[in-house]
């Protein structure tokens, strides 16, 4: 009558709040995924949780469900590892940098699932501001580089996780949030706020201030994103943030977002190298990673 299927959907309704959102998540379509959930409760002769609730309230009945999973989808797991591990070594070193603030939000929980599957890989990780990760990463001191920014070459291969698009947050009573969107001399009589980062190896540097040859009044760095949208909400300057890393505050009503220009989109990649992309465990992390940022990140497209 229980399929394992069915606790890990539960699960993952659970984890997301929406239909609409595990079925992404599960990659199926939502009619096939209410299909499923129909025919489960049909089977048990129960409903499992209650329609039109967001997010989505279980039934007594669901909430024994999902304690079921939790004790027996993490086994599974585990003894799915134990039996691959007979078959060939699953060890391994991921010593990452990370060339993106805002992507600790995501990356934390898909590197705490990771290691439930995985927990005999050596993880570490630095923000990768203080250095150039890439060469570190060709070199071998690092394994792994979370990045929008390409450099090619041959001995890196950069694996696409998602897309995403740059906005400029302001204070909702900002002369800029009456606009459109935002062109790259609106900047000029502007104070940036942004990460402790190199301008150069910002965003809104390379792909719309700098082609432009504007340079706007004034720059301010903030440690990180709630630094910086507290110091947005309260006039104090202008920031180029990712959409999935706004959409919380734009909701609440403490900022304003608008396009820059007619849209400043940007892929984020997962850079390893060349020789070693296809290693199990690598390839376990690109996935792990690509589910969580489509479960939890609003605003994004999967490549």
């Amino acid at each position: 009558m229980i399929e394992l299927k069915h606790l890990k959907t539960l699960v993952t309704l659970r984890d997301t709040g929406s239909l609409t959102a595990t079925a992404n998540a599960l990659h199926l379509t939502q009619s096939a995924l209410s299909h499923q959930l129909k025919d489960f409760e049909t089977r048990l002769g129960s409903h499992v949780f209650l329609r039109k609730t967001r997010p989505v309230k279980f039934t007594s009945e669901g909430d024994i469900l999902l304690k079921l999973a939790d004790d027996v989808l993490p086994k599974m797991t585990r003894a799915e590892y134990d039996i691959a591990s007979l078959k060939e070594d699953l060890h391994g070193r991921l010593h990452m940098a990370i060339e993106c603030h805002s992507c600790f939000q995501w990356l934390m929980p898909a590197i705490k699932e990771y290691q439930v599957s995985w927990p005999e890989v050596e993880l570490d990780f630095s923000s990768g501001f203080g250095f150039e990760p890439l060469p570190a990463l060709v070199n071998g001191d690092l394994d792994l580089v979370i990045t929008s920014d390409i450099q090619p070459r041959g001995e890196v291969h950069y694996e696409p996780l998602f897309d995403f698009e740059m906005c400029l947050v302001m204070a909702t009573n900002h002369p800029l949030a009456n606009k459109e969107y935002i062109e790259p001399d609106d900047l000029l009589d502007q104070t940036m706020l942004t990460y402790p980062v190199q301008k150069q190896r910002l965003d809104v540097v390379k792909h719309f201030l700098a082609p432009n040859n504007v340079e706007p009044a004034k720059w301010k760095q903030a440690e990180n994103t709630l630094m910086l949208i507290q110091m947005v909400s309260a006039g104090l300057g202008v920031a180029a943030l990712p959409n999935w890393a706004i959409s919380e505050f734009s909701r609440q009503g403490l900022i304003e977002s608008k396009p820059l220009g007619k849209g400043l989109w940007r892929r984020l990649f997962a850079a390893v190298r060349d020789s070693e992309h296809d290693k199990k465990y690598l390839q376990a992390f690109f996935s792990t990673a690509k589910q969580q940022s489509q479960s939890h990140l609003d605003g994004i497209k999967m490549t």
